[in-house]
């Protein structure tokens, strides 16, 4: 039987950003919603409005997101 491993970061269902375990509200969009089960990261280090992923996912805040959350 696998060993499921405890993932580092937790996602917020509202915007996706990407938080610490210890983390309570969302940093981001000020959610108390999160999701250990996510997939994928994108960072994005600045320049939101230059950024062809951030327009894509609709990320308006330089930061960790995740591409997919259940």
């Amino acid at each position: 039987m696998p060993v499921r491993r405890r993932a580092i970061f937790k996602a917020c269902r509202k915007c996706k950003a990407l938080v610490e375990h210890d983390v309570q509200k969302c940093p981001v969009c000020s959610s108390t919603s999160f999701s250990d089960d996510w997939e994928g990261m994108v960072i994005i280090l600045k320049d939101v409005d230059d950024s062809k992923s951030a327009v894509i996912m609709d990320i308006k805040k330089p930061g960790r997101y995740a591409i997919k959350v259940r």
